[in-house]
């Protein structure tokens, strides 16, 4: 197998490792009246201060409308919390409830997991390597496709 090939193939198994791992590590009997992609938009709200709906979407990079169904179910089920803004009461407010904060923890916690495993792994100088090499991985992905 070529580099191309390689590469290729170690992103692509590589993505979809990370993908299936979280699925199963976050979604646990606890968490488990929702997805992985509604983890990451407790995620994206996160623990500070209400987030507008335009905002939540556009660092999702989904409009507000594919956003809104999310945010619905997710408030049925009494992870998020919506609330009007004082000064003008067209503005929707989005926050986190108590359950809400519980899974943003969760899910930063399987994060944190995985990354002191991997780091455990390697050696100072295979550490420095990977940072550069996830870096230039990372600048590809915000310089080629626009991410902010």
């Amino acid at each position: 197998m070529d580099h191309y090939q390689a590469v290729n193939h170690i992103l692509v198994s590589l993505f979809n490792d990370i993908m299936d791992v979280e699925e199963k590590a976050i979604i646990s009997d606890e968490f488990k009246d929702i997805s992985s992609n509604d983890m990451h938009i407790i995620e994206t709200i996160g623990l500070d201060s209400p987030k507008n709906m335009s905002a939540i979407a556009g660092k999702m990079r989904v409009t507000v409308g594919t956003l809104t169904i999310a945010i619905n179910n997710l408030v049925k089920k009494g992870y998020v919390v919506r609330t009007r803004g004082e000064k003008d009461r067209r503005v929707v407010f989005i926050s986190l409830s108590d359950k809400g904060k519980k899974a943003y923890e969760h899910h930063k916690q399987f994060h944190h997991q995985m990354t002191e495993a991997i780091l455990n792994r390697l050696n100072e100088e295979e550490i420095e390597v990977l940072m550069k090499a996830l870096n230039n991985i990372r600048d590809y992905f915000h310089i080629e496709h626009g991410k902010p």
